[in-house]
């Protein structure tokens, strides 16, 4: 679980990276979530764009993405969203205490 100095930092990383994913009226699937499990291990924090065509609310998106990959919802902003999952061997972020 984040706190909030931690969500905050991880704010303002999210901040300078752009949307890897798109998310679009196919959903959620399991070849989507296998791809964002990929690269929350080699990023630890990941933007997701989802497109107008989809059917999905971003925030319901978010959560149900970040439950099946075992991260943290970060934040959304219009529609996109950012989630975060610390890795075991490539840890690149040094989290606040």
């Amino acid at each position: 679980m984040l706190t909030g100095k931690q969500r905050s930092y991880l704010k303002g990383l999210a901040n300078k990276i752009e949307p890897i994913f798109q998310l679009g009226k196919s959903g959620i699937t399991q070849s989507f979530l296998q791809q964002v499990d990929d690269a929350l291990t080699a990023r630890e924090i990941i933007k997701v764009n989802v497109l107008s065509n989809s059917f999905l609310d971003v925030k319901e998106a978010a959560n149900e993405v970040a439950s099946k990959t075992k991260a943290e919802f970060v934040q959304s902003i219009g529609n996109k969203f950012v989630i975060y999952r610390e890795s075991e061997e490539n840890k690149k972020i040094e989290l606040p205490e």
